[in-house]
């Protein structure tokens, strides 16, 4: 048995228009960008004004801006066997993230749980 939560919404720009988008999505949620250090690529939009966290991600010059989620998980593997056995398909692993794509061909992350509320708002998977 292991745990989930929806974390976060990410925004992927490219990096030729990334600090216009940065600053956009700052600017709309109403908070202030702030890079995360261990990851230069990412950007956190603390404390905006929505219900989930909200990041933006560097993808690299001449790429299709698109969104994608992170689905916390206390055991990844395990969440990424059952998200296989539901449709989904892996598509790359990163760090410390497996990227995948639900059956329409929309792009998520499953991460490990990191966030302050998930022992809160985490539900069990059997």
């Amino acid at each position: 048995m292991h745990r989930i939560l929806l974390r976060e919404v990410v925004i992927d720009a490219p990096s030729e228009t990334f600090a216009a988008t940065r600053d956009f999505w700052a600017a709309a949620l109403l908070t202030d960008a702030q890079p995360v250090k261990q990851f230069p690529e990412f950007t956190a939009l603390p404390q905006p004004a929505a219900l989930s966290w909200v990041g933006l991600q560097d993808i690299g010059p001449a790429r299709t801006a698109r969104y994608h989620l992170d689905i916390e998980a206390d055991d990844v593997n395990a969440e990424v066997d059952r998200l296989e056995r539901l449709g989904a398909v892996q598509v790359a692993v990163g760090r410390t993230w497996v990227s995948m794509q639900d059956p329409a061909g929309l792009l998520f992350d499953v991460v490990p749980a990191e966030s302050p509320s998930f022992e809160q708002h985490a539900r069990s998977v059997q």
